[in-house]
């Protein structure tokens, strides 16, 4: 009796903004090979091949004619139900499409892409066939050239429409069709030249350089050889290209020794990932405070699964994460330690290699594709149990873990853990959270100022809390104080855009040969470029702002869409040629440190336009390490965690831009970025100084930086966001209602606002624009929902979502796209 197939179907998540999956109908020849977690194609629309994963195989019948899976790309998952099962939490609760969360989880190498091509069927012969003009023409094509795709066969044709003559030698079996996939992810392979099989003795050896005969470049080469390659002793194949260029010989040389079957070219995959060699050490021992705060963070996870890490600024929480790391390594497990920002990857990888060697990867968004698909595979697979440490910025989290069993999310507070856009809007360190419950894993958070909603969950008890309040070796927190520039304007104490006391402090801590930082939070030249008459400022084409100044391209640049222009020589408002640049910016500083310090100081700014390329950020980091550089300019890229021995001093050019922006988090992070940049002063030796300049030194969150006060700035902003309603005490989502045209915008947000007021009431505020009306053409309105804690969040969530898609099936409002944050940051 013959066993009846099976008719299996797959729920499939395809690479696009969907909110659903699709379901297909799998080939009765596939149905023993078909599993969850693989890479399927299929067609979508009708031309479209899509790369699909599958999320569910079952035998439920669906009510509509489904098309068929056109084939399985992998003998084994590359998804593991673990990660399947994050996607569906991320997108629940960001209100992602799951084909977006597809997208940004999966690397790009992992998306494939598709191409009709018609093939020869070469087992036919084509004189006895009775060929139409139009068949030998395509055959005559085929035979020269091997394929064709389907515009190319048009062009012989001289015809548009090509798929009837196709259609027609496909039912002859003149020639078949190929969906060819272009596998993008292509491993590294290096060349290596390695000895003929046979020669491994003296003797066989020796019969070769006779074999040489008077050809002296080949006999070099096969000399050179043999001393690279160990030979005799331990012997390696040699890299190809080290061996051309030892020898200075070309590749016919090297070819003439491979028809001699001398040598031979072998080729071998190699990773990708390098880095750093540095010589593994002993962990050192804890000082009394980290060995106190270690055996407190053991005793929280016995109880609670999550720990706060509230450690000052050169305390050594480092140290402790590699003592915990160690103790999972021992136990068979994998660690996740999650950093904030590129920059500090490539201090932090250094430190932890010394203490774990090759057994750490890194994965972060500036590395090749091809590198991130390695790394994916690598931990996929266990390959030879390679990595025990994964190290990475945000995006490690979608990595695809088997033996997870700590999380540490370093410099919790960051804002760069929350991804903005595009779709979905996540937060890493609370997506880690879900994460470690997946495989029951403990999740440590270190900070030296803890986002307000994390310590508000640590003094609720629902994390646990150890705080390391003192420097490691003893030293002091650096002396903050401040230099008002009120003041210095008023007495004629300015030198450029340095207060009397700052420059005087920079000239000490020079001629002490010690190190400088200095922080401003804008990158370019000046911000603003203004005419002197009318005031007018040059405004970028696409978005409502004005346009930055960079002098070193010496172009008016827009941070938003990256719209450039030509400084103009005359006000475009009233004619006027009397134009002068507004504000500080990075590029600023560094001119005016050679101004008032002379051009034999060495700097170097660390900004969005100094480490666009990937080695950028380690180079500038070894420099200032080997102390080839004497003063740091930076963004907020260089408040990050960063570890320098020789910093005395750290000057905050101007603090007021960080306190006065419209936002309920302003103060907050202030606090921060202020406190984490005095952190990088005085790490060493003598006590380390920080100024800062401002117009109001007595602003209260400028005097809590002063007093290293996070308690007080702490109790203060809670007290706030209580009265407000803002988060912690209240949840926040915000809906941005997006479209070209003003009038359009104004209609659709408060049409939608209308409807979403009609159940949650007062909870839903706005609609109104931004700081920043329109930014790329497109006007941006915000409407807020804030609603109560112990309101049910996936109730809220889905009223909102009906309400979207209620709103959407207006033919007014196609057009109109509404971007969707939960818990915005």
């Amino acid at each position: 009796m013959i066993e009846e197939r099976k008719t299996l179907f797959v729920d499939v998540v395809l690479p696009l903004a969907l909110p659903k999956t699709y379901t297909f109908r799998v080939p009765f020849e596939l149905n023993d090979f078909i599993r969850k977690g693989q890479r399927v194609i299929v067609p979508f629309g009708k031309s479209k091949l899509l790369t699909a994963i599958v999320k569910r195989v079952h035998e439920e019948i669906p009510s509509y004619t489904t098309k068929y899976v056109d084939f399985i790309l992998d003998e084994r998952p590359v998804v593991t139900e673990r990660q399947l099962a994050l996607w569906d939490w991320i997108s629940s609760y960001y209100m992602a499409n799951i084909g977006d969360v597809m997208t940004a989880a999966l690397p790009s190498r992992l998306k494939l892409e598709s191409e009709t091509k018609i093939l020869l069927n070469e087992s036919l012969d084509y004189q006895q066939i009775k060929l139409t003009e139009q068949e030998v023409f395509i055959i005559d094509a085929l035979e020269v050239r091997g394929v064709l795709d389907l515009k190319e066969v048009g062009k012989i044709l001289d015809r548009k429409t090509v798929y009837p003559v196709v259609k027609r030698m496909l039912d002859k079996d003149l020639v078949y069709v190929e969906e060819e996939l272009k596998e993008m992810y292509k491993p590294k392979i290096e060349k290596y030249i390695t000895l003929e099989d046979g020669l491994d003795s003296e003797e066989e050896l020796k019969m070769a350089f006779e074999k040489l005969g008077r050809s002296h470049k080949q006999e070099e080469v096969l000399m050179t050889f043999l001393k690279l390659s160990g030979y005799g002793e331990s012997f390696e194949p040699v890299l190809k290209k080290t061996l051309l260029e030892e020898t200075g010989a070309s590749h016919s040389v090297l070819n003439g020794l491979f028809e001699k079957s001398i040598l031979k070219e072998v080729h071998e995959e190699v990773g990708r990932f390098k880095i750093k060699d540095t010589d593994t050490q002993e962990e050192r021992d804890l000082s009394p405070a980290q060995q106190k705060a270690f055996d407190e963070v053991k005793t929280s996870f016995e109880e609670k699964d999550v720990c706060l890490l509230h450690g000052v600024t050169g305390s050594g929480k480092t140290e402790l994460f590699v003592k915990l790391i160690k103790e999972q390594i021992a136990q068979g497990k994998k660690v996740l330690y999650l950093l904030p920002e590129i920059a500090l990857t490539t201090q932090i990888i250094n430190r932890l290699k010394k203490f774990f060697g090759d057994k750490i990867a890194v994965y972060h968004s500036r590395f090749s594709p091809n590198e991130r698909v390695e790394i994916w595979n690598d931990i996929l697979n266990e390959k030879y149990n390679k990595y025990d440490v994964i190290l990475g910025a945000r995006s490690a989290v979608f990595l695809p873990f088997k033996q997870l069993g700590l999380i540490i999310v370093d410099e919790e507070h960051e804002t760069s853990y929350k991804q903005h856009d595009p779709s979905p809007r996540y937060h890493a360190r609370d997506t880690a959270l879900v994460l470690a419950k997946q495989f029951g894993a403990k999740v440590l958070m270190g900070t030296a100022t803890p986002a307000i909603e994390t310590m508000h969950h640590a003094e609720q008890g629902h994390y646990g809390y150890v705080s390391l309040s003192e420097r490691f070796g003893g030293l002091q927190l650096p002396e903050i104080q401040c230099a008002d520039l009120k003041e210095a304007t008023a007495k004629n104490k300015m030198h450029g855009i340095f207060s009397k006391y700052l420059l005087d402090t920079m000239k000490e801590v020079l001629e002490d040969g010690k190190q400088i930082i200095l922080f401003q939070n804008r990158r370019g030249y000046a911000p603003r470029w203004v005419c002197e008459m009318c005031n007018h400022t040059p405004q970028c084409t696409r978005c409502d702002v004005s346009l930055h100044y960079h002098k070193f391209q010496h172009l008016l640049t827009c941070h938003y869409c990256g719209f450039t222009m030509k400084p103009p020589t005359r006000c475009a408002a009233c004619g006027s040629t009397d134009l002068k640049m507004v504000g500080i910016g990075t590029e600023k500083i560094e001119e005016e440190i050679e101004i008032h310090l002379g051009s034999k100081i060495k700097v170097q700014r660390m900004d969005l336009d100094t480490t666009r390329s990937k080695y950028a950020y380690q180079n500038i980091i070894d420099d200032f390490e080997n102390k080839q550089i004497d003063i740091l300019v930076g963004t907020q890229m260089i408040t990050k965690g960063l570890d320098f021995d020789n910093v005395a001093l750290v000057g905050i050019l101007n603090a007021d831009d960080l306190l006065f922006y419209p936002d309920f988090r302003a103060f907050e992070r202030a606090y921060q970025l202020m406190s984490q940049v005095s952190g990088r002063a005085g790490r060493k030796g003598k006590r380390g100084r920080v100024i800062i300049q401002t117009y109001d030194p007595n602003h209260w969150i400028i005097q809590k930086v002063m007093y290293h006060d996070y308690e007080g700035m702490y109790k203060q902003e809670l007290y706030e966001r209580k009265n407000y309603q803002y988060p912690p005490f209240f949840r926040m989502i915000r809906l941005t209602v997006r479209h070209k045209d003003e009038s359009r915008v104004d209609k659709a947000s408060l049409k939608l606002t209308l409807k979403l007021q009609e159940k949650l009431g007062n909870r839903v505020l706005g609609p109104e624009y931004g700081s920043i009306k329109r930014i790329r053409n497109l006007y941006n309105k915000m409407i807020t929902v804030k609603f109560e804690r112990k309101a049910s969040p996936s109730k809220v969530k889905e009223y909102i979502s009906d309400c979207i898609a209620h709103f959407s099936m207006d033919d007014d409002f196609k057009s109109v796209r509404i971007k969707v944050d939960v818990d915005p940051n």
